[in-house]
């Protein structure tokens, strides 16, 4: 789900002028500016680009010291909403829509082991199969020949041997078919269970091309045809011989590898 898609740079504005109101007493002034901060971000008073006042400003507007906005800024970056740039031009800056909280947020929970191969397989094969169905019904023509470009590019990868550049090609391929559904949350969520799901294929093993690029092409002739139903019963069938596949290795690789008996030493 790392993202491999690009975004635009968002337009970069000059810095707005906006009266923040000074921290109560009794709230811990780094949350309190965090929610202000966020209130104008939620009501669009705030727009991706916008430049935030210095740090000085904001200390004598919110009435607190420059360490404490300091602590704000830093987890409003942490939570992607903003991005701080050092220079003369720098400052912190309203970041453009994008997932990358949503992805680190769950890749830490993949690391720490909350989410399980068992999770992750079974949330990729629910959302893989309603992403199809929408794509099916959304997809433009334009975006069609995206995914066709990606799946000459994986059996161009294939006939090279180049395992790396075709596992990312793969994956690439459910980040076109989210784009397809025109719903950024799907995207992101898209994007954040692909992430994960790189992990696990390079940590435990790749899959062979003996059934995927036949699916590929299959599945292409299902949203050309935008036959909803066909391509979604692909994406479920091909997701649950995946999901076969990879739990089997994790719990193969899980159990403790045994030990030879030992022999006795003779008298």
């Amino acid at each position: 789900m790392s993202n491999s898609s690009t975004r635009a740079t968002p337009r970069v504005r000059k810095t707005k002028h906006i009266a923040f109101k000074p921290v109560d007493d009794g709230i811990r002034p780094a949350d309190a500016i965090q929610a202000q901060i966020r209130g104008m971000i939620s009501s669009r008073t705030l727009k991706a680009g916008d430049r935030l006042p210095s740090e000085r400003d904001l200390a004598e507007q919110f009435s607190v010291s420059r360490n404490s906005v300091r602590q704000a800024l830093r987890s409003l970056t942490d939570s992607g909403l903003l991005d701080v740039k050092k220079g003369a031009s720098g400052g912190a800056f309203i970041r453009d829509g994008g997932g990358d909280a949503v992805r680190a947020g769950l890749g830490d929970l993949y690391s720490l082991g909350t989410i399980q191969p068992t999770h992750l397989t079974e949330a990729r094969l629910l959302i893989g199969v309603e992403i199809v169905r929408l794509a099916c019904e959304r997809r433009t023509d334009e975006e069609l020949e995206e995914l066709e470009a990606n799946v000459r590019a994986a059996k161009a990868a294939v006939q090279a041997g180049d395992v790396k550049r075709r596992t990312q090609v793969n994956l690439e391929f459910y980040q076109v078919l989210a784009r397809m559904t025109h719903n950024p949350l799907l995207e992101i969520i898209t994007d954040a269970v692909l992430a994960m799901t790189q992990r696990f294929v390079e940590e435990f093993m790749r899959t062979t091309d003996a059934t995927v690029m036949p699916f590929r092409y299959k599945l292409l002739a299902d949203l050309k045809a935008q036959d909803a139903d066909a391509a979604a019963e692909k994406m479920r069938e091909h997701l649950l011989r995946l999901q076969k596949i990879y739990l089997a290795e994790a719990t193969a690789r899980s159990r403790p590898r045994s030990r030879p008996a030992r022999t006795s030493a003779p008298r």
